[in-house]
């Protein structure tokens, strides 16, 4: 019987914060109450790396276990919602922040933070998809509540071999959208074979307002001067769903695009409340279902987590880094 659990946890020092894998026995999950999961999967976000690597002040409280997702089973539960046996998903709620993360063999989570998977998903397809493909669709559902139809025109992705990115094109081109990939990374047919029409070099246009204009939507990963580029070229109203910071926080745009062409940015945030979080999840079991998961995933170990954060780091990562528990 399995008496210790592994995990990476970042630790702060004599002022310095450090981030390692440890043991730790596996009674103190058991009698800490709320749900036990046993991991099964964890997805290797961008900020996960910033946390490990000290590349940014994300870590609230310390010790804390790193990974902002899990994917598991319950072992033993404390709520009549779940049983032992049940598939679940934990993300946001401050998991790898304000409270532990997903980086664990074995986790005790409040049962108002999980996610029963939906039947039309396998243990394995939701641990792909994970945080980041949960976005992916929440940014889709955005574009279609605020009026994107597949009439409307072509929809861009940014960023397009990063997690989010590749299951939105893999998302999208199910849906029947037209969907163009814009990458300044070779293409290794990758974007192609997830449904991407055609793949753009990041465009070298100049700084006026507005640009010739291309796409009915937009998703963005990488904010800065990439969605400046974007919101220029969005078609009338022309609608940008915006998550991330890759190119950095600030962005230096105009009101152009908003008042001329009628452009509507959407912020994307995945730590939604419940209600929202389980409709988004039946919406990526039925109707916004990647279909070509296994080109996203490239499975590691909790062994290999500190070269995958260097990896991510340095921009080189494709695709979706995904932690086996099990290995």
């Amino acid at each position: 019987m399995q008496t210790e659990y592994r995990s990476w946890r970042v630790f702060e020092e004599a002022g310095n914060v450090q981030c390692r894998q440890v043991k730790r026995p596996l009674d103190e999950l058991r009698k800490a109450g709320g749900v036990l999961v046993r991991g099964v999967y964890s997805g290797v976000n961008f900020k996960d790396a910033l946390t490990a690597l000290n590349r940014a002040k994300i870590v609230r409280r310390f010790p804390c276990i790193v990974g902002i997702e899990l994917v598991g089973i319950v072992e033993q539960s404390d709520d009549p919602r779940f049983s032992p046996g049940d598939p679940v998903i934990a993300h946001g709620f401050g998991m790898g922040a304000e409270g532990n993360g997903g980086f664990t063999e074995w986790l005790s989570l409040p049962a108002d933070q999980l996610v029963r998977i939906p039947s039309g998903l396998t243990l394995e397809e939701a641990g792909v998809i994970g945080v980041a493909g949960y976005t992916a669709a929440l940014a889709i559902d955005a574009m279609q509540v605020n009026g994107l139809t597949l009439e409307r025109g072509p929809v861009a992705v940014n960023g397009a071999t990063g997690g989010v990115a590749t299951l939105a094109i893999d998302m999208l081109a199910g849906a029947g959208y037209e969907v163009h990939a814009i990458s300044r990374k070779p293409d290794d047919g990758l974007l192609r074979d997830l449904g991407a029409r055609e793949i753009h070099l990041p465009p070298e246009t100049g700084k006026r307002p507005l640009e010739t204009a291309r796409w009915a939507g937009a998703v963005d990963s990488l904010g800065g001067a990439a969605l400046d580029e974007l919101l220029r070229t969005m078609r009338q109203d022309g609608i940008v769903a915006a998550f991330g910071n890759a190119m950095g926080n600030g962005l230096d745009t105009s009101v152009l695009p908003f008042i001329l062409r009628g452009v509507r940015l959407l912020g994307i945030n995945a730590n939604s409340p419940m209600p929202l979080r389980e409709r988004i999840w039946g919406r990526i079991a039925s109707d916004l279902k990647p279909q070509r998961t296994s080109r996203i995933a490239r499975y590691v170990g909790l062994d290999d987590l500190e070269q995958v954060f260097q990896t991510l780091i340095e921009g080189q990562g494709r695709g979706r880094f995904i932690v086996d528990l099990r290995r």
